[in-house]
């Protein structure tokens, strides 16, 4: 893997641009990481996923834990791992276990010895070890350590718990690792606390990792919060690496990520707007039409989508 920032802001801003390079491809930064249910985008197959705009698409985000039981993990490593499986060899296949869509962890049922997930065979507890086991039958392209996330509800005890079970889990989890050479992620938690936050990003940047996965947003953090948190992170993290974030998928946040330097997002709008009934327009004109005197004017409402069960559209 190879990453090179190619643009920075000017007058200090952090705001970058980026070229990720993984094999034959490459994806220019800031970037989606499409969301996936067992390695492919919900409601679309396959031939739908191959139309998709080239080299955007090429992201996929896959959460390891959907695969524990079914099928078999030795089952996808005598295939050759996901890509083969999937049949998308020049895909870039991210493996992260804090899934955004449903797979939530439990941070009330997770403990030293691993996290807990609700997975398709139930709630498990995943140790580094079941999930190493996990990553090497799946030979994603990068993967993000496991990690003990907590909503921004927590008291500062929790938070510092939260930090140590992550950093000692991440060499875990490397240890384990060792022999594959494959690119990992270190996670940054570290839940509403910024002296936590960046007490995890400093102890992270001091392994040997491929980049940062940075979790525990959109737990119940205020928008202020969230900013503060992001730069705060950012601010302690290498330049040369690229910083991933999950769960920030509205337009603004990724608005917001882009500001503090991130440079790949795991979102789930796309998907919960589907689910939802809600169809994305974004009108060619829709800038110009809604700025007034260089101010956005929303009075008129969300002119970004429909609602396709609306009488309207019926």
């Amino acid at each position: 893997m190879r990453f090179a920032v190619t643009k920075v802001c000017a007058s200090g801003a952090k705001a970058r641009a980026g070229l990720l390079q993984i094999g034959s491809s490459g994806v220019e930064t800031p970037a989606l990481l499409l969301s996936t249910r067992k390695g492919l985008p919900a409601f679309m197959s396959p031939d739908l996923l191959s139309s998709l705009p080239l080299p955007d698409s090429l992201l996929l985000n896959v959460c390891p834990t959907h695969f524990i039981e079914v099928p078999p993990s030795k089952t996808i490593s005598n295939i050759g791992g996901l890509h083969r499986m999937l049949g998308l060899p020049d895909h870039i296949l991210v493996a992260a276990a804090g899934e955004s869509t449903e797979c939530l962890p439990s941070s009330d049922a997770t403990n030293k010895f691993g996290a807990s997930f609700e997975t398709p065979a139930g709630r498990k507890l995943v140790k580094p070890s079941d999930y190493m086991e996990l990553i090497s039958c799946l030979q994603p392209n990068l993967w993000a350590s496991l990690a003990d996330e907590v909503p921004a509800w927590v008291n500062e005890k929790r938070n510092k718990t939260s930090v140590e079970r992550t950093l000692r889990w991440l060499d875990a989890c490397i240890a384990l690792d060792a022999a594959s050479g494959r690119n990992s992620l270190g996670v940054v938690v570290g839940g509403s606390s910024i002296e936590q936050r960046k007490l995890c990003a400093t102890e992270v940047s001091k392994r040997n990792v491929s980049g940062f996965w940075i979790g525990g947003f959109g737990l119940g953090e205020s928008v202020e919060e969230r900013c503060s948190l992001l730069n705060a992170v950012t601010d302690c993290l290498p330049l040369e690496k690229p910083r991933i974030v999950s769960r920030l998928g509205l337009p603004e946040e990724v608005l917001e990520g882009v500001a503090s330097g991130i440079d790949l997002f795991d979102s789930t709008y796309i998907y919960q707007l589907t689910m939802g009934g809600f169809a994305l327009i974004f009108p060619i004109d829709m800038v110009e039409r809604e700025m007034q005197n260089g101010v956005f004017d929303s009075s008129a409402g969300d002119s970004a989508k429909i609602n396709l069960r609306a009488t309207t559209y019926r």
